[in-house]
């Protein structure tokens, strides 16, 4: 099962996951039970706000927050080459025993590392190597060393955190590497809903590029596996891909396998402008689309063998092999999407050296009150040259708080005052305080994309309108008849 369809309740281990650091940063990751990396924590994923052990990862519900974990980096730097995917890496040789007897293979561990810090079951005496008398022997002792390096308990981090998400179309959008340029979610959501995709259907994608609306498609066509027990025999959905650049298709071809579906998908390494869309199974040439997505340089060449458009230009060439071939219900379509900002806008001084808050005055009064402090302290400052080397000669000796000055009263420091501050904030329900503002993005990710659709009618005369009377007979079926004049069974 693919886990775009259907996920577990928890993140197991070999599942994809999306890490989710802020709106715009999302993250793709596998999730590994294995010491790979190096780390004394096993498997470790580095983000901007920290590293993620998978071992705190797996387990865990779909949507939990995640702090982040301090990790021994200095075990990743000491074993070097020494490690890898299969475990620990010996240097294999051959050893002369006597004349006419085979060689045996030695391991020798690197010089670099000291006897002490290896393992029991890795530890070698050295000049004298051990022979590892079979493949399994070396199996065994790599499985030991692996099981042991992976025993580390992460410590938590004093900050930061993510969010784990199960994987989805629109988090793989957000967070697939770009190879092309890709169709984001607002485009192909409005595409697969005015092409009337719904499960069962087979769509033609020409230009799958990085696999964004690939996985959008899939998901929308999707009505079971080829293969599965069915109560009723329904039609499956089906995705019929194409692309030119074969790095890209091979690339394609891999994420297609590890995210499930192959049986979905049906990628082709073809150029669809010159060789068209027919298939290469015998059994089944035409892939008997019910609709087609042209994300091409030049759709208007692959319409012969028969959207969206990057420029104007290519619309009114489009639009215009359309006419002239018949196409109908011809429509363009631009999508501009910009999210909203809504937040609470704080502002005032008894906000100063808080997160995410405008910490001028709100009022006049505040702000006159603020300048008369201010006065009153610079006053102060220049009050008595024996008073500033006191307040100097108990600042360096670490008595914080209130210190008496030359007039006599006591001064509240700025340190004291936004700890005060931020001591009052605890009490206070800031997430009901301040006015209620919205705004729009301002940097929109996306690029200019012209959406052309048009429908191609069937071909119609006096022989398949009879034929389709004949098929459906509304007096007979108001009369609870069968066409043919069979009754319906209740």
């Amino acid at each position: 099962m693919s886990p775009f369809f259907e996920t577990a309740a928890t993140a197991e281990d070999g599942d994809l996951a999306i890490l989710h650091l802020k709106r715009d940063t999302l993250t793709p990751i596998t999730l590994r039970s294995t010491a790979d990396d190096g780390y004394a924590e096993g498997a470790v994923t580095n983000t901007r706000f920290g590293s993620f052990p998978h071992s705190t990862l797996i387990g865990l519900e779909w949507g939990a927050q995640v702090r982040a974990s301090k990790v021994d980096t200095g075990t990743r730097g000491r074993k070097g080459k020494q490690v890898r995917q299969d475990g620990v890496a010996v240097s294999m040789e051959e050893t002369t025993t006597s004349p006419g007897q085979p060689a045996e293979p030695v391991a020798h561990l690197n010089n670099k590392r000291k006897s002490e810090e290896l393992e029991p079951e890795a530890r070698l005496e050295h000049p004298v190597p051990k022979k590892l008398r079979t493949a399994s022997d070396r199996v065994d002792s790599t499985a030991v060393q692996r099981a042991a390096v992976a025993t580390v308990t992460p410590l938590e981090a004093g900050s930061g955190f993510v969010h784990l998400l199960q994987p989805t179309p629109e988090s793989w959008t957000s967070s697939l590497d770009h190879r092309t340029q890709v169709v984001y979610i607002p485009d192909y959501s409005y595409i697969l809903q005015r092409i009337r995709a719904k499960p069962g259907q087979s769509i033609i994608e020409a230009g799958a590029g990085s696999g964004s609306f690939t996985h959008a498609a899939a998901r929308a066509v999707f009505s079971g596996y080829p293969g599965s027990e069915n109560p009723k025999k329904r039609k499956l959905g089906k995705v019929y891909s194409y692309e030119y650049h074969e790095p890209r298709v091979e690339t394609l071809r891999k994420e297609i396998n590890e995210h499930g579906l192959d049986d979905i998908v049906h990628l082709t390494h073809r150029d669809v402008c010159n060789d068209g869309f027919l298939l290469t199974t015998p059994d089944r040439p035409s892939p008997n689309a019910n609709a087609i997505f042209l994300d091409l340089p030049a759709p208007w060449q692959a319409l012969r063998h028969l959207t969206r458009i990057p420029f104007e230009e290519q619309v009114i060439a489009t639009t215009t092999y359309l006419r002239k071939n018949g196409w109908t219900e011809i429509d363009m379509v631009e999508v501009h999407n910009r999210r909203m900002d809504v937040r609470r806008e704080q502002v005032g001084l008894k906000n100063e050296g808080l997160r995410g808050v405008n910490a001028s005055a709100a009022t006049v009064d505040e702000a006159v009150f603020r300048l008369r402090d201010v006065e009153q302290k610079i006053g102060d400052f220049h009050a008595s040259k024996i008073d500033r080397q006191l307040n100097a000669q108990a600042n360096a000796a670490g008595a914080g708080g209130a210190v008496p000055n030359g007039s006599g009263r006591k001064v509240q420091s700025k340190a004291d005052r936004l700890d005060k501050i931020k001591r009052d904030a605890e009490e206070r329900k800031l997430y009901k305080e301040g006015n209620l503002v919205h705004r729009t993005e301002t940097e929109v990710k996306t690029h200019t994309s012209y959406l052309v659709f048009a429908t191609l009618p069937r071909a119609w005369n006096e022989d398949d309108e009879r034929a389709c009377a004949e098929s459906w007979d509304v007096e007979a079926m108001m009369r609870g008849e069968r066409s043919g004049g069979e009754t319906k069974k209740a």
